[in-house]
């Protein structure tokens, strides 16, 4: 497909190889959440187990541990030895090690194959977003990012939403969700080619794009950081909100359901909107706007009306699904073709250790100002991040109206 041409900037969702990814996009969020409705029905079949309460738990969490640590080597194996076999090694790995919680024996053998998903995530995450940076170029790729992003938010309340169902009938069935996984290797083996050596710097060049920035390592490093608090602050939404809906005096569990849903729709519209954003008003600007939308949604929290609890998850949920995209889409600008693999490995384990250490941030803090305080705080946060942003892009409005001025006195 010729780049440059605007229709097919806009219609980046035709090409298959696009849509093959975003399958595998919607992956990633099945990993960890899907089975939260049935924690419950499993710490009971499991009561007999002297670690059920920590077991049980940690079957959440566990693919986020193994991901950190593996997203890494995952996108020096992508460089080197390629994307495509990476990525359906990844789905392939991804099917057993959920599906295998329908038939596992006990919790820790559970666990254990929790872990092995992990891996799978990492293997599924690196590639997905070296490839990504491979096929696509300038609009296609920002509209690609956004598309990405919803496609895991509408996918993980589909998944969550079919788990609840399942796990009415047995505290096992919804493992056997991750068995779609399987349904998608065709298309993938079908429409994912392995980029030819060299073939992604020619293409960067023919785009119009330098192969990268001498400093990515610096950058990447930066971005990284960024990306890793800003799903520490996101977090707080499904680790905490159940507990200050609680305290609140709410139904914690009908509430926190409700309000997730309205932050995974929210998101998954916002990030549809993704791509037209950031072409007004750059990555500075994008980042501008999702950091203001998240403070807003923490200042609405601490309202004491029914809806605004609502109408804060739903700001926080859009706020997010326009920072996230921007992570990856500056990485792939600013790391050479040959180093897509690691840029995404890095990346996918900045996010997995922002929301793995989430809780132990967000606990202490709100021992020590409560609930609404620790709202505030990070609202203040986000609000300076958001004047940080807006500087750059002045900055950067600055430098083009300069340069234009000088090409006019010539």
């Amino acid at each position: 497909m010729k780049q440059g041409h605007p229709d097919q900037e806009q219609q980046v969702w035709k090409d298959p190889r696009a849509i093959a990814l975003l399958m595998a996009a919607t992956l990633t969020v099945m990993a960890n959440a899907t089975i939260s409705p049935a924690l419950a029905g499993l710490e009971k079949m499991f009561a007999d187990d002297p670690n059920v309460l920590w077991f049980s738990r940690l079957l959440v969490s566990a693919p986020s541990l193994t991901v950190i640590i593996c997203a890494p080597l995952a996108g020096i194996i992508a460089d080197r030895y390629g994307r495509r076999s990476l990525l359906l090694a990844g789905v392939l790995l991804f099917a057993v090690m959920g599906v295998a919680g329908l038939f596992l024996p006990n919790l820790f053998s559970m666990l254990l194959s929790r872990l092995g998903l992990g891996v799978a995530v990492a293997m599924i995450m690196t590639a997905q977003t070296a490839l990504i940076g491979d096929y696509f170029f300038g609009k296609q790729r920002s509209a690609l990012m956004g598309l990405q992003t919803s496609a895991r938010n509408f996918g993980g309340f589909v998944f969550i939403s079919l788990a609840g169902v399942l796990a009415v009938s047995s505290a096992r069935l919804p493992f056997a969700i991750y068995g779609l996984a399987l349904l998608m290797v065709p298309y993938l083996w079908r429409y994912i080619s392995e980029p030819p050596k060299g073939g992604a710097k020619a293409q960067s060049a023919a785009g119009g794009q330098s192969d990268g920035s001498p400093v990515w390592a610096w950058l990447l490093t930066a971005l990284a950081l960024l990306q890793m608090l800003t799903n520490m602050i996101f977090f707080l939404m499904p680790t905490q909100l159940p507990f200050f809906l609680d305290f609140r005096g709410y139904d914690s569990a009908s509430m926190t359901g409700a309000g997730l849903g309205v932050l995974m729709l929210t998101g998954g519209t916002a990030a549809l909107l993704y791509g037209r954003v950031k072409a007004r008003i750059g990555f500075s600007g994008t980042l501008a706007l999702a950091y203001g939308f998240m403070a807003i949604g923490l200042q609405l929290l601490q309202l004491q009306e029914t809806y605004t609890v609502f109408l804060g998850t739903a700001a926080m949920g859009a706020g997010y699904a326009l920072a996230m995209p921007n992570f990856p889409a500056i990485a792939l600008q600013v790391a050479p073709s040959s180093r897509r693999g690691v840029a995404g490995g890095v990346l996918t384990s900045s996010v997995f250790l922002g929301q793995f250490l989430s809780v132990f941030v967000s606990i202490p803090l709100i021992a020590a100002f409560g609930f609404e305080g620790t709202f505030q705080l990070v609202s203040m946060g986000l609000m300076s991040m958001v004047g940080i942003a807006l500087l750059v892009f002045f900055w950067r409005m600055y430098r083009r109206a300069s340069g234009a001025l000088g090409e006019l006195k010539n």
